[in-house]
């Protein structure tokens, strides 16, 4: 739900979706076919996996030699292809195609190292086969030496609107969140456990026993930054992660697929999602993932027109997605199908100077100035001089402009090339 100041002075309030009180899941019957993305580059010299192969539901696929990138099948079946793929930005990935077969077959190697490990070596199970289940178990973090952290902060609200999946992980899947909350004590060491919620949700999460802060429902205050501010009274400097100075961000849903795995001796394969329909509706979806968005579509009578629009995230931060073939992966929130005549126009008319900008942004960036270096590719002096590293990226700015300018996508594009060339030039002055 959207509202308005009258007089247009007041910054606009976004409010959070609610799941019902009895949600209702739609489950996905098993594609022919699904396709998996690993965050490594396509490198078939190194490749490890090879065409043909048969794989198991929940087996662990290492890529490449000298990597420890892996990814789970959520399926039994045969490898039909594996290729680069490239999304965002540029960014290469390696996407592995798998046909699915009849009969399924659970693979035990978790089952077996999760029964016989020692309470010690319950981080490196985690990194080693978690970091690819529901809701992507920040594992890598976990046991990062560079890191040193003393908070693990749970979000049980969801961070973008339309979005409910924590919320029906925890209304659905307490007792696995309560396992898993355990688990990540013991593994990590980190006893400073704190719940973040919002106040539909604070009932269910009383029962697990661990601090439990509430956030408001207006978007965007259950943005990471955002949250380290008002409610853990930290500042999360430019440029910097919540986890530079000691605070691990982790979803309802990963801390759930790190308890139900223990407790069941299997991965979780299943993402739960939210799925948006061109007249608004809200539905929730669980499907395997690397299941085809086209297979949802089709379980749902939901045809696409030529220039209709797939959002994969939600409606603030989610990314265009240009394929009914792309699949759901395990950060997957929310799915959403845009009619062509309700797309937003997107224009190069200029700054009007209007200052909507300036009054919703969170991080009280001057976004009008700012935005002039953007557009001419001026990127190092929009870091220096405008504050482009203070942007936690909520998307407001775009919302409100009048004109219509993808503010959002300028910045996140003067982040990846300025990254892009820091990486470059350290590569060759080392």
């Amino acid at each position: 739900m959207i509202k308005r100041s009258f007089i247009g002075l007041l910054k606009p309030r976004l409010k959070y979706g609610s799941v019902a009180e009895t949600p209702s899941l739609k489950q996905i019957p098993i594609p022919k076919e699904i396709t998996l993305f690993s965050n490594c580059p396509f490198d078939k010299k190194n490749l490890l996996l090879k065409k043909k192969a048969t794989v198991k539901t929940g087996q662990k696929l290492l890529l490449y030699k000298e990597s420890d990138e892996y990814v789970v099948s959520s399926v039994t079946g045969q490898v039909t292809s594996i290729s680069s793929y490239t999304g965002d930005f540029g960014l290469s990935y390696t996407a592995i195609t798998i046909e699915v077969s009849d009969d399924e077959e659970i693979d035990d190697e978790f089952k077996d190292v999760s029964k016989d490990a020692s309470k010690d070596a319950s981080l490196e199970i985690i990194k080693n086969f978690l970091a690819f289940a529901p809701g992507n178990p920040p594992g890598k973090l976990f046991s990062d030496k560079d890191k040193s952290l003393n908070t693990i902060v749970v979000c049980c609200a969801d961070s973008d609107l339309l979005i409910t999946t924590n919320q029906y992980i925890v209304k659905s899947d307490i007792d696995a969140i309560k396992n898993g909350i355990n688990i990540l004590k013991t593994a990590t060491g980190v006893n400073d456990i704190i719940m973040v919620a919002s106040q539909s949700q604070m009932h269910e999460l009383s029962t697990i026993g661990e601090k439990i802060n509430q956030v408001n429902d207006t978007y965007p205050s259950a943005l990471p930054h955002l949250i380290m501010k008002n409610i853990l009274g930290k500042v999360v400097p430019a440029g910097k992660n919540p986890e530079d100075i000691g605070v691990c961000f982790i979803s309802a849903e990963a801390v759930a697929s790190i308890g139900n795995a223990f407790n069941s001796g299997q991965i979780p394969v299943t993402k739960t999602f939210t799925l948006v329909n061109k007249d608004g509706s809200k539905s929730l979806v669980s499907a395997r993932i690397g299941t085809p968005a086209g297979d949802i579509f089709k379980a749902f009578n939901i045809t696409l027109n030529e220039n209709d629009r797939i959002i994969f995230g939600g409606p603030m931060t989610g990314s265009s997605v240009y394929s009914e073939k792309h699949p759901v992966q395990p950060d997957t929130d929310a799915i959403i199908v845009q009619d062509r005549d309700d797309i937003p126009v997107i224009s190069d008319y200029p700054c009007t100077n209007c200052g909507d900008c300036i009054r919703v942004c969170p991080a009280n960036i001057q976004i009008n100035l700012l935005v002039r270096f953007l557009e001419t590719g001026q990127y190092e002096e929009a870091a220096d001089q405008y504050d482009l590293y203070s942007c936690i990226e909520c998307g407001l700015c775009s919302y409100v402009c009048v004109s219509g300018m993808p503010i959002f996508q300028y910045i996140r594009s003067a982040k990846y090339e300025l990254d892009r060339a820091n990486t470059a030039e350290a590569t060759n002055n080392g």
